[in-house]
């Protein structure tokens, strides 16, 4: 069962988001970028308060990920990113990313950290950010 609402086209924005900003991280690390923007769709806090829709999470500016805003969001999706947009639409979730709202690759280790929120862990490139819960209980 799903944790958001979706259509087909919610899952291609998906895995295309997904693979633009790790695909060089494989698969684990495609799948924690789809947690996080899952986890956006879902919290509605901070920054992500108008986040109602994957399509909106995808789209998020500013605030958004880089691969939309940089135009490196081009790929096409790939049956195997859609299968694994599918496994974090249905609430699937991979450590550090279980909670996380925000990722960054760093050109050096991971700062404590990151716009006020805390680094929950690192997987290959990225370092992931995940606030209090009692800053946003629906994640």
């Amino acid at each position: 069962m799903a944790v958001v609402r979706h259509t087909s086209e919610d899952i291609d924005l998906l895995a295309r988001l997904m693979r633009a900003e790790a695909e060089g991280d494989g698969r684990l690390g495609m799948l924690m970028v789809g947690n996080t923007g899952i986890n956006r769709v879902r919290s509605d806090c901070l920054d992500f308060k108008d986040i109602r829709s994957i399509r909106d999470m995808v789209f998020q500016s500013p605030g958004g990920f880089e691969a939309t805003q940089k135009g490196y969001f081009y790929q096409a999706a790939r049956d195997v990113d859609r299968d694994l947009a599918r496994r974090t639409i249905k609430g699937e979730r991979f450590h550090p990313a279980t909670r996380s709202l925000w990722f960054f690759r760093p050109e050096g280790s991971c700062p404590a950290q990151w716009y006020g929120q805390w680094n929950s862990g690192r997987y290959k490139s990225h370092c992931f950010y995940a606030p209090l819960a009692s800053e946003c209980p629906n994640v």
